[in-house]
């Protein structure tokens, strides 16, 4: 394989290489936006059991039926139960977040390698290019000082 072709493969390479970081750039927000989703559920699920907290102990400092009693504390047990499902979900969203951002370092990393790369290989070219027009140089004007050395004789 000819050193340009070795170019034309590594900038495939590095076209693929930016294509899975756009990837794992977008799976990245899309976890965040999951993260905010979950957060913010949970936000609402404990203003709801703190306002209903309230608004009951408020009922139940006026009197109430004991049914009524076991009726808030077994919808406060799936209220609670609903609140460490969604911390669990939440958990899980920012583990998902941290693995997404891990993944997008890593492409970035393979992209930005690539790149380097293909810098030092296109820099080699150019020191090969100009080694050759060099050595062209030089031996024309070698050629032209023989011809002028020996048309002065």
């Amino acid at each position: 394989m000819n050193a340009y072709a070795s170019l034309d493969a590594l900038k495939l390479l590095h076209e693929r290489a930016l294509q899975e970081r756009d990837r794992a750039a977008g799976e990245l927000r899309g976890s965040e936006d999951r993260l905010l989703r979950s957060r913010h559920m949970a936000g609402q699920l404990g203003d709801y059991r703190l306002e209903y907290t309230q608004r009951w102990s408020a009922q139940f400092g006026r009197g109430g039926a004991i049914e009524i009693v076991h009726c808030y504390q077994s919808f406060m047990r799936r209220l609670d139960e609903a609140l460490v499902q969604q911390r669990l979900q939440v958990e899980a969203a920012e583990r998902g977040v941290a693995a997404a951002r891990q993944k997008l370092l890593q492409a970035e990393l393979r992209a930005a390698s690539v790149a380097r790369l293909i810098e030092r290989r296109e820099a080699e070219l150019a020191r090969a290019r100009q080694r050759r027009e060099q050595r062209r140089d030089d031996e024309v004007a070698q050629h032209l000082a023989l011809r002028r050395s020996v048309m002065h004789f």
